[in-house]
């Protein structure tokens, strides 16, 4: 009994699960919500998908249509729940909270360009993109042509 509370204590990942806790709460902020609505989001989108595919899965083993809205509703809400509260844990766990500051704080760092030179660079790897598509465009074309006119004199 006093290992588990140990281990809970020490922080492991059970431990961090079934904490209230928030570490470091004022840090890595923005990192943090961006990775938990990502988390969210996914696991929102997983468990609709199930919510449309269970009925068909149960439809056979359910006697009545009653029990098959229960269990089409119930099983995905508890998921649901259960997979946002890991999520939220997860992101404030201290290895990965400590990650996502680190990263956050290295964001800070970056010199982001203006919004003119996106705009400006955008345009020219946009042309340079068509332009080699037109050159690879013309080398097909030649070779087909040629490959066309040696079948046709050989045969």
């Amino acid at each position: 009994m006093a290992s588990t509370h140990n281990e809970v204590a020490s922080g492991s990942f059970l431990g961090n699960l079934l904490s209230f806790s928030i570490y470091k709460r004022n840090q890595g902020r923005v990192t943090r919500q961006l990775t938990f609505a990502a988390l969210a989001i996914a696991i929102a989108v997983g468990v609709w998908r199930l919510a449309a595919v269970l009925p068909l899965l149960l439809a056979s083993d359910v006697s009545s249509s009653s029990d098959l809205g229960v269990v089409r509703f119930l099983l995905p809400g508890l998921l649901l729940a259960a997979g946002l509260w890991v999520s939220f844990r997860i992101v404030c766990t201290p290895r990965f909270a400590d990650f996502l500051i680190a990263v956050e704080a290295e964001m800070a760092k970056v010199s982001w360009s203006s919004w003119p030179e996106v705009v400006r660079s955008s345009i020219v790897v946009i042309f340079m993109m068509f332009f080699l598509a037109a050159i690879l465009g013309l080398y097909d074309l030649f070779w087909w042509f040629l490959l066309r006119a040696l079948q046709g004199s050989g045969g």
